[in-house]
């Protein structure tokens, strides 16, 4: 049995996209997933399946989600062991010690083209950061993110890739809640 962490973009925002928690888990299990966990409002997932097919799992649930709730969401799946390597290697954490509340990692889709990377890697947001490492954008927002230009739709555009991020303390959460489903079905 595999474990999975779903993120879903732009649900429960500024009264767009609801989908109440429980619906979503409900809708995670008649896909027949096991163990499923939401966490907060925000479309955090965690469900184990014997699928080791990340695309076809992303497309499965994305269907459901359309289906069943009208709504055509964005969303990505990612592997427990994908998680514990971006929680590993967030630059922010091992060669600085930041405060962990401007803290967010951008998760994308896909490794984006080293031409892309190479585009985007020179340009300068003061105060923001941002490091690109495989299919994680590390960031770094002293001033908060709502006032980041370092936005979703940005990576996407330069990137050419599908994102969705979730600040550092939601990603650290869903790491352990993810550990702790894997320890306990074993």
């Amino acid at each position: 049995m595999n474990t999975y962490i779903s993120i879903l973009r732009g649900i429960n925002v500024s009264g767009h996209n609801i989908i109440k928690m429980d619906a979503l888990q409900e809708l995670y299990k008649s896909l027949g997933f096991k163990n499923v966990q939401t966490y907060i409002q925000s479309g955090n997932v965690i469900f184990q399946d014997t699928s080791s097919d990340i695309q076809n799992l992303e497309k499965k649930i994305s269907e459901k989600i359309t289906v069943t709730l009208g709504l055509k969401i964005p969303l990505l799946v990612k592997e427990i062991s994908e998680f514990k390597e971006i929680s590993r290697h967030n630059p922010y954490l091992t060669g600085r010690i930041e405060d962990i509340n401007h803290l967010a990692v951008t998760f994308l889709s896909s490794k984006p083209l080293q031409q892309d990377i190479d585009k985007i890697s020179t340009l300068n947001f003061p105060p923001d950061e941002f490091i690109i490492n495989d299919k994680a954008i590390y960031l770094f927002c002293p001033n908060g993110f709502g006032n980041s230009k370092l936005t979703i739709s940005f990576f996407e555009n330069k990137l050419k890739v599908h994102a969705t991020t979730r600040n550092w303390k939601t990603t650290i959460k869903l790491l352990e809640m993810a550990e702790k489903i894997l320890s306990e079905s074993k």
